[in-house]
């Protein structure tokens, strides 16, 4: 029973998926442009001032830089999907062996929270908009955790999983999705401490 918690949990919340592949020259379609735009205002800004005139060379350099960071954002959105149950089963294994009398339907509710959270986070990593996190975790996380008094396991399960993913993702990776998983543990967990 022990091994068999994060296969009970079915998420049926789906984010919405990515298919964004870097540009690999400058030549955009008119949908790949609106795409863009759309994801990352700094590269939209870079694209306004390009319907007027050819950046400057700085201006390139900022939008290579932004394509590079798109790059490593999907790269870690893409491991963070398909990993994502590998990242959960020793979290849920070690909530139990910490929580061993509380209810496997309370433990169930808060490992979904941080499914969640994490594919929130993923997501606006990938976008990198952090207002599209405060905005996802707002619609739902306000109150929630105090309403059933889970601050202890909420705060249990976000420290594993932050150790947890310490073990699977490369430094670099960390320190871009460190932001935004940072940003959502203030929501959840010192929100609810207050």
């Amino acid at each position: 029973m022990q091994n068999s918690l994060i296969t009970k949990i079915t998420i049926n919340y789906q984010l919405p998926t990515v298919n964004c592949q870097p540009p690999t020259d400058f030549l955009l379609s008119i949908t790949d442009y609106h795409l863009i735009k759309i994801m990352h205002p700094e590269i939209e800004a870079l694209l306004d001032q390009a319907e007027n005139r050819f950046l400057k060379g700085e201006e390139l350099i900022a939008f290579k830089r932004q394509v590079a960071t798109l790059s490593q954002r999907l790269k870690i959105y893409e491991f963070l999907r398909e990993k994502e149950a590998t990242i959960f089963q020793p979290v849920a294994n070690k909530l139990q062996e910490t929580f061993p009398d509380e209810k496997q339907e309370t433990l169930e509710r808060s490992l979904k929270h941080w499914l969640l959270v994490l594919r929130y986070c993923g997501m606006a990593m990938l976008l990198n908009d952090q207002q599209f996190l405060e905005q996802r975790l707002l619609d739902w996380v306000s109150g929630i955790v105090e309403a059933h008094q889970t601050q202890k396991i909420e705060a249990t399960v976000c420290n594993l999983l932050q150790t947890r993913l310490k073990e699977m993702l490369s430094e670099q990776a960390r320190a871009i999705l460190q932001p935004f998983f940072d940003q959502a543990q203030s929501m959840i967990i010192v929100s609810n401490k207050e």
